[in-house]
């Protein structure tokens, strides 16, 4: 059989280890130490935010995020339908409820009309959201001036999902620094990674610093151990915020090579009636976190699942976009604004693909991806 050939996996530098030993050889492996600060320190340079707070997962942050802003028990919370569940499992961490919008065609992000609609309508009914989570899907900048716009008309502060977006921006500014706060990932798929873990940032410096104060138990500044709320156990360690300053050094490296993938597989596929590429918006720039087509069957002549499947039986992974989150069972009572009357979430979930974009993806390892799906739809290389 092929080797196999993974969607995202991790890529490490080769100097992680040196990062992990300085930790070992100074004791410090607990969610405390000098590389816990570097990191932080080190992703607020990278980015421009203000200061950071290095936690064990995304979802963390986003926990964090929201409890900062007072989200607690039937408060409502607006955002995106089409990521990952934990963009809004917090949400329901706190008892508050999600309300799902949709995304539009010119960057697939979160839809400024629908989001319009769903602030009338909250308006009218007497209830404004606590707070709007904008994810920005795959590496692409969601269109920032139009939502922020309408966020501001209302007062409701903004957390920017920036789990997929690390070295992205939006006309000059960093993927995650458009809100109240951002936050990162830095899973094992993700353009960098801790193995587990993630990052709040902000430029309120005031939030931060209690939100290091509720990720570490919330403990008291005193000589006992003194608890007066409820605290999280979210801090990243020290060994692994060592890997995290491994992988920052070389994040722009990851990003051109995340770009040169894409275009590769724009290059040799557009030409292909029926296949469509994930774009980029003009003003912005895209880490190209995962490279994402869409397939039109009748012009294909052969449907995503089919083309996914075709991709699995040469050992070569592949994954349909998000399946949005109104569509989840775990969601079903949830309310949902469409775009202009379109579903336009579920129609990229039904034709989008994933196609395998590790920054360790070899020339030739891609190049299988490309002639399996033009051999799988009949198109001679």
């Amino acid at each position: 059989m092929k080797s196999k050939i993974y969607l995202s996996p991790p890529h490490l530098t080769g100097n992680e280890m040196s990062y992990i030993q300085e930790a070992m050889n100074r004791n410090w492996v607990a969610p405390l130490g000098h590389h816990v600060d570097g990191f932080e320190n080190e992703i607020s340079n990278y980015t421009g935010a203000g200061g950071a707070v290095a936690v064990n997962s995304g979802t963390a942050a986003i926990h964090l995020a929201l409890s900062l802003l007072n989200i607690s028990s039937d408060d409502m919370v607006f955002c995106s339908t089409l990521t990952f569940v934990a963009s809004a499992n917090p949400i329901l961490y706190l008892g508050a409820r999600p309300v799902f919008i949709d995304s539009e065609p010119d960057t697939w992000n979160m839809s400024p009309q629908a989001l319009a609609a769903a602030f009338k309508d909250a308006e009218d009914n007497g209830k404004l959201p606590k707070a709007v989570i904008i994810v920005h899907l795959y590496g692409q900048m969601a269109k920032m001036d139009e939502l922020l716009g309408i966020c501001n008309e209302y007062g409701v502060p903004v957390i920017e999902d920036a789990a997929e977006s690390l070295g992205s921006s939006y006309k000059g500014r960093a993927s995650g620094t458009l809100g109240h706060f951002g936050i990162y990932s830095f899973n094992g798929n993700k353009i960098i990674t801790t193995s587990g873990g993630g990052m709040l940032v902000s430029n309120d410096i005031n939030a931060l610093d209690k939100a290091r104060f509720l990720a570490t138990q919330a403990r008291e500044p005193a000589r006992h151990y003194q608890h007066e709320v409820s605290g999280f156990n979210y801090r990243l360690s020290n060994l692994l915020a060592g890997v995290g300053r491994a992988q920052l050094k070389v994040i722009d490296e990851r990003i051109s090579a995340k770009r040169i993938i894409f275009e590769t597989y724009k290059s040799e596929l557009s030409s292909i009636r029926g296949i469509s590429f994930m774009p980029e918006m003009k003003g912005t720039f895209s880490n190209r976190w995962l490279s994402v087509i869409t397939v039109n069957k009748n012009e294909l002549g052969i449907s995503s699942l089919k083309l996914i499947q075709a991709l699995e039986e040469e050992n070569i992974e592949a994954r349909p976009v998000w399946k949005p989150l109104h569509l989840q069972p775990l969601f079903s009572e949830c309310e949902f604004y469409p775009h202009e009357g379109r579903d336009i979430s579920s129609e990229l979930f039904s034709h989008g693909i994933c196609l395998p974009s590790g920054t360790s993806l070899s020339m030739e390892e891609q190049y299988r991806v490309i002639n399996c799906i033009k051999d799988s739809v009949k198109v001679k290389v």
